[in-house]
């Protein structure tokens, strides 16, 4: 009986290790079962408890917890693991009961040494569950920085496009405020920066999949919500203004958006069509669309296509993220914005909060 829970305790050793190594030692995006785990478990237990909330703001605050919760759960599920398979270990070699089995794996692993005295030799694993405690815990220290890092390379650019887009982010709204003050030219060089930050997220959230439940500082901004804004902004201003469109930065930076969201979905497991006909049905109507277009025309855009032949050039381009960014919104409870799918608790699509016109002259309200 003793060698079989040496062999449960060496193999539940080596598939925590193993964890540890897939979440913050490996750059390859391999993923984790527990890290799944303590975020779907953690998930649900903040969801449950901002159920009798009715608004968004109740409901962000409570999930803005979630990130800090997965990161002390999975430190703590890796403490515990360890725990338990140095004691059936400590059990399998020594003449130890099970109580003082684990007390001296628990005495070993954090460095304590209390136990050590109630026996005449120490043996190898004493010395390697010393060494392991403070590995796992200080990688996870090491490990923050470079997560924080990536936060607020992100949050910088989603807060740079609060201005453009207003809040939440739509992206007819982007196109729609540019042609208002004349500087549609300038969406080149927003292309141009979302095309480098799309690849930096897919890049640094397909390795370290907890910063997809770090939400932005302000409830109404999300980083799914202003890429899917970006996005929406170049296929709509491709399709309605072919030769005005600053084509190859949007294209581009379409091609790396969808890319880097498909990249992240294939680590958390969501499924999503590599290869979608461009005539595949959306789950946004022709007639939202319209409604969009009417919106960027009358802000002063000059379409060259009609409605109906601008929505199959769009239909073309939004058919390669529209259900892999729907998915991970709903993944991450983002902010309900307009054109950006359902959510996992009851609520209706948020239009962006518009600004008051406040220049000279201005009719009063």
């Amino acid at each position: 009986m003793r060698v079989g829970f040496g062999v449960v305790g060496g193999l539940l050793l080596l598939v925590t290790l193993g964890s540890i190594l897939r979440n913050m030692v490996v750059p390859r995006g391999l993923g984790s079962l527990l890290t799944k785990m303590v975020w779907r478990v953690l998930r649900r237990v903040l969801l449950a408890v901002s159920r009798p909330f009715d608004s968004y703001e109740a409901r962000d605050r409570l999930l803005a917890w979630l990130a800090p919760l997965v990161l002390v759960g999975v430190l703590g599920s890796w403490l515990l693991s360890i725990f338990c398979a140095y004691g059936l270990m400590m059990h399998a070699v020594s003449d130890l009961n099970w109580p003082s089995s684990f007390r001296e794996a628990g005495s070993s692993l954090f460095t304590l040494g209390f136990a050590s005295g109630a026996r005449s030799q120490l043996n190898a694993l004493d010395f390697l569950a010393a060494a392991t405690g403070p590995v796992i815990i200080a990688l996870q220290i090491a490990y923050l920085p470079t997560l924080y890092d990536a936060y607020n390379r992100r949050e910088t650019e989603v807060t740079l496009l609060q201005a453009r887009a207003a809040e939440p982010a739509w992206g007819p709204e982007l196109l729609a405020r540019q042609a208002l003050v004349g500087t549609l030219d300038e969406l080149r060089g927003l292309y141009e920066n979302w095309e480098r930050l799309a690849a930096d997220i897919g890049e640094s959230h397909a390795n370290y999949p907890v910063l997809l439940a770090f939400r932005s500082p302000r409830p109404y901004r999300s980083w799914i919500i202003a890429m899917l804004t970006v996005m929406d902004a170049a296929a709509m201003h491709m399709a309605l203004a072919p030769t005005t469109a600053s084509m190859p930065p949007a294209r581009l930076m379409l091609r790396s958006s969808f890319t880097a969201l498909r990249d992240i979905a294939r680590v958390v497991g969501v499924r999503f069509d590599p290869d979608p006909h461009p005539d595949t049905p959306l789950r946004l109507t022709f007639e939202e669309f319209a409604d969009a277009v009417r919106h960027v025309e009358d802000a002063g855009l000059r379409s060259e296509r009609t409605v109906e032949d601008a929505w199959a050039h769009f239909r073309g381009w939004r058919v390669n993220y529209e259900q892999v960014t729907y998915e991970l919104a709903r993944l991450v409870d983002a902010v309900p914005a307009l054109w950006s799918g359902d959510r996992s608790w009851p609520t209706r699509p948020m239009p962006p909060a518009r600004p008051k016109d406040r220049r000279p002259g201005a009719p009063a309200e």
